[in-house]
């Protein structure tokens, strides 16, 4: 209900009617000294943004004011069809990712087959004389030949890490594309955020390419294991909050910040990258074994009956490449390496945005506090709590906490 706390409150109302045109003009005239008026039951409607009282000069009359704003229709229109793009790049890169997952389980099955036949028609070959032992011995030398071939550019492209990029893009795109319904929904959005969308879509297609060339294909065995990273360079963010206030950030906040980003950075991130630095050492070494063991094994198949020991080296060279082979592809170690870089630069991704909001003096033109702790917290997979508890520790033990600031993997 609406109360009144003034000791002298005087209203003068007048009625005028014009027969003419049926109109009825009312006004309530206020005297200069109003105090106290509280409305507290007073809600406004959804479309009102803005509601504010001006006096007149004569008659200190109060007149509502409202203020809609409408979305440019140019920035939803550019938005829509970034959202349009989007959608096909998830489609593109599931049916893609199907694909080489396709490749390699194929791949791996074609290989081991031909190169266990080869090894069984060169023990044949040994134990036959005449022109069926030279038959086998062709056939056999003529298949380890193939296998290492097709070895060969497998472990250069490695179907399995491919596969681990393309699920990974589709999931982006499908994270991206959630944002940009989430400013469609509530939002109101303006030509900043076509530009940041823009910039997401195309740092998604360079760190995830879906060309198999030389110099667009990721490094499948690089010198040194590097984050991930399918995030454009960070800008200058709109205004978002109100001047004059704190925007939700406080003293305590920015060191509970500042201590997950040192445990994310000591902890988990350098915990994946050795994890990745060890996988691509153990990749690499396989995908260099098991071609030479069908080379050798080559060399040994065409030997047999003249050279003593040749058939030991075709049969065991064959048998030990299988085994090479499928410890490598059936293990998918290629998809590991990858997993451990993703993850690696999931952190990366959230030292930068966190440093970001860190850095930024104005407290104005941060996202806001509350809400950007509790996007934090859902990304770690911890509580407020337990974010809170965490940085508490960190504060106590420093560098040297046992836990991970993860706690979804």
């Amino acid at each position: 209900m609406a109360t009144l706390n003034s000791s002298s409150l005087i209203m003068n109302s007048s009625v005028s009617f014009s027969h003419k045109r049926g109109i009825v003009k009312y006004s309530l005239n206020f005297p200069n000294r109003v105090a106290n008026i509280s409305l507290p039951g007073l809600r406004t409607g959804g479309f009102v943004k803005e509601l504010d009282f001006q006096k007149s000069p004569d008659q200190k009359q109060l007149s509502p004011i409202t203020i809609r704003t409408k979305p440019d229709p140019l920035v939803m229109a550019k938005l829509y069809a970034i959202l349009e793009a989007v959608a096909d790049r998830i489609e593109m890169h599931k049916n893609i990712g199907d694909q080489r997952t396709n490749w390699n389980s194929l791949l791996l099955t074609s290989i081991n087959a031909l190169t266990l036949t080869a090894a069984t028609m060169t023990g044949i070959a040994a134990i036959t004389h005449g022109a069926p032992a030279e038959a086998l011995k062709l056939s056999s030398t003529s298949m380890y030949l193939a296998v290492t071939g097709m070895l060969t550019i497998m472990n250069k492209i490695q179907p399995s890490q491919l596969a681990e990029e393309q699920r990974n893009a589709a999931r982006l795109f499908k994270q991206l594309r959630n944002q940009i319904q989430t400013l469609l929904s509530i939002g109101n959005p303006t030509s900043f955020d076509v530009k940041e969308m823009m910039e997401k879509v195309l740092a998604l297609d360079k760190a995830y390419p879906l060309p198999l060339l030389g110099g667009v294909m990721i490094e499948k065995f690089p010198k040194k294991v590097e984050p991930a990273m399918w995030w454009p360079e960070h800008r200058r963010k709109q205004v978002k909050g109100q001047k004059g206030n704190f925007n939700g950030w406080n003293r305590k906040l920015e060191e509970e910040l500042r201590g997950i980003v040192n445990v994310m950075r000591v902890k988990d991130k350098e915990d994946y990258l050795k994890m990745g630095e060890k996988a691509m050492k153990l990749n690499k070494i396989l995908a260099v074994s098991a071609p030479v063991l069908t080379g050798v094994a080559a060399v040994g198949s065409a030997l047999v009956g003249s050279c003593e020991g040749a058939v030991v080296v075709g049969v065991l060279g064959g048998a030990l490449a299988s085994v090479v082979n499928a410890l490598e592809h059936g293990g998918q170690v290629g998809m590991v390496f990858e997993m451990y870089r993703s993850n690696a630069g999931f952190f990366e991704m959230m030292e930068e945005t966190i440093g970001e909001n860190l850095r930024e003096e104005e407290l104005e033109r941060r996202e806001n506090g509350e809400v950007f702790e509790m996007k934090v917290g859902l990304q770690l997979g911890r509580s407020l709590s337990q974010l809170r508890d965490l940085a508490a520790a960190t504060s106590v033990k420093g560098e040297d906490i046992d836990e991970f600031a993860s706690k979804l993997f």
